[in-house]
């Protein structure tokens, strides 16, 4: 009779140092993998007892082993399309923007639009806007736009405005703006999706941005080779997560389409990170909508891809003066914002959503905002009763004292981004913190304060906003430092930060009974780094990258 060792493991990663987030056992140096979960923890010798014939061997070289990061807070489809767009990140002056652009578009002769991305605010110097003028004067003859890291303004030359068929502008929803020149026609500056989709639509890029745009499905229905396009788009930012440690998504826009383009791959063996996928509700839609968010819900419920989410937009952003603020903005007195709802129809649709059973995500960046969604949170709860919810609010850029404790109160998820302070990452300081003006420097981006006063905080870093790497988050996370002295540290740990992109990203998704951990049972998601990121200094951190990335037990990224 042969005695089979049932103690084999498909997978064993071993010389590594281990952060397990653990409390039970916190460090390890080896894991065995079986059947997609992790099977053992501990040190080497122990886990070679699970070593068989045909188990596979990962050396860590001595590097860190995490939890795979769970991206909290992204827009998978879109950004997956940007990677090939201009990436105008850093570029600073004038005749930078303009070689860039000029370079760009000579190596596509053929593109009937050309686009740009994450081109800075004060790209022309402090104080100065660009204008269809500036870019008429690089690039005359062809469509070109150019966008905002946080993608909420973008400048379009005359050529892409005349073509788009808003040169002499058009009716806006509120909290949307095509910036009016004293000649009567659009200066180029355009403020919120509305404004600039008519340009963006030119690229032939509708369908990714229809999760965020309109919630929507294609209409007309793709053809088979437009449907592989997109799966291929899909699968290039699939990869694009993976190779940064990624192994669950938790996507901020969304349709049935998106839903469909990731089942497929699933179906091809393809999908190598977790996904869910909200419901998009906009301000133009009405509470009945919702069916579609509890059919998504219903319909897409597995381990790799789920729904089950409501994301909405609030307000805007604070750069382009669109974020919704409780006082005026510092630098323009006689402004707070535009919502995109009233705080009425916001309470109506957090009290129906919440009613479904559904999770809601509301980007809120003013404390306007903030409050506003606050209130409305708290209308679900008198009317259908407190449950465990998990509600979320993305952002939170500015808020008051009198609403940080409600966070705990309310059971709110604080969905937050390291890259995105001024000052953090490389981004400049100005224009922001003068329009959000010194008495609110205190509450602004305050992440440990939300957490000592009792919230769940995670991290994320809203991609293509900000770079994907969840290791440049965490080195954002660790070294904050306060605009002016006497303000709050708002900076976190080392591992409390890895803490926001794994256990706190699994509590997000009510996973953390299997997800975000490293301990026996738990899914066998996790990333071998570079090296050991406890003994590598904070300014430094950048230089560790991900070498293995395995998830469901499976390798889904080789350096």
């Amino acid at each position: 009779m042969v005695i089979m060792n049932l103690q084999v493991a498909d997978l064993i990663v071993t010389n590594a140092r281990i952060i397990t987030m653990d409390d039970d056992r916190p460090a390890a140096e080896a894991i065995a993998i079986k059947d997609g979960l992790v099977a053992a923890a501990g040190s080497a010798a122990e886990i070679a007892g699970w070593k068989g014939a045909g188990t596979k061997i990962v050396d860590a070289a001595g590097g860190s082993v995490l939890p795979g990061f769970i991206e909290a807070h992204m827009h998978l489809f879109s950004g997956a399309a940007e990677l090939a767009h201009l990436q105008l990140a850093g570029v600073a002056g004038f005749d930078a923007l303009r070689d860039a652009i000029r370079a760009y578009a000579a190596s596509r002769p053929d593109a009937t639009m050309l686009v740009g991305q994450g081109v800075d605010y004060s790209v022309l110097g402090k104080g100065v806007r660009v204008t269809r003028h500036h870019l008429d004067s690089i690039l005359p003859d062809r469509p070109f736009l150019m966008a905002a890291p946080d993608h909420h303004t973008a400048w379009a030359n005359t050529r892409a405005l005349e073509t788009a068929g808003i040169l002499n502008g058009r009716m806006l929803g509120p909290g949307n703006e095509i910036v009016m020149g004293a000649d009567g026609l659009a200066e180029g500056e355009l403020r919120e999706g509305e404004a600039f989709g008519p340009v963006l639509a030119l690229a032939g890029e509708e369908r990714v941005r229809l999760g965020l745009s309109t919630g929507g499905e294609p209409n007309p229905m793709p053809s088979a080779a437009e449907r592989e396009a997109d799966r291929a788009i899909m699968r290039r930012g699939l990869a694009w997560c993976s190779r940064h440690g990624i192994t669950s998504i938790q996507n901020m826009d969304g349709n049935f389409y998106q839903l469909e383009l990731l089942s497929e791959i699933e179906a091809e063996g393809g999908l190598i990170c977790r996904t869910q996928i909200p419901f998009h509700y906009k301000n133009f839609m009405t509470l009945d909508m919702l069916e579609k968010a509890s059919r998504m819900a219903e319909r897409y419920t597995g381990e790799w891809l789920s729904s089950g989410m409501v994301k909405v937009f609030y307000d805007g952003v604070l750069d382009s003066w669109t974020a919704v603020m409780i006082e005026p903005y510092a630098d323009r007195p006689d402004w707070r914002g535009e919502p995109l709802f009233s705080p009425q129809q916001f309470a109506e649709l957090a009290i129906e959503a919440d009613r479904r059973g559904l999770q809601i995500a509301v980007h809120a960046i003013g404390d306007g905002a903030v409050r506003a969604v606050l209130d409305g949170y708290q209308a679900a709860q008198e009317v259908n009763g407190a449950r465990d919810s998990r509600h979320r609010i993305e952002h939170i850029e500015v808020t008051t004292a009198a609403d940080v404790p409600r966070f705990a109160e309310l059971g709110v998820i604080a969905s937050m981004q390291p890259p995105h302070p001024p000052g953090a990452m490389g981004f400049p300081l100005e224009p922001t913190i003068s329009m959000i003006g010194r008495a609110r420097w205190p509450w602004s981006y305050a992440w440990r304060t939300l957490k000592e006063a009792g919230a769940h905080v995670v991290f994320a870093s809203d991609w293509p906003v900000s770079p994907i790497d969840p290791i440049l988050g965490i080195q954002a996370a660790v070294l904050r430092k306060p605009w002016a002295e006497g303000d709050p540290d708002q900076s976190f740990s080392l591992h409390e930060a890895i803490a926001t992109y794994t256990v706190e990203g699994a509590y997000a998704e009510f996973a953390e009974d299997r997800k975000g951990r490293l301990k026996p049972g738990y899914l066998a998601d996790l990333v071998v780094l570079s090296g050991d990121i406890e003994a590598t200094p904070p300014e430094r951190l950048h230089e560790l990258h991900p070498v293995t990335t395995i998830c469901g037990g499976r390798i889904s990224y080789q350096a």
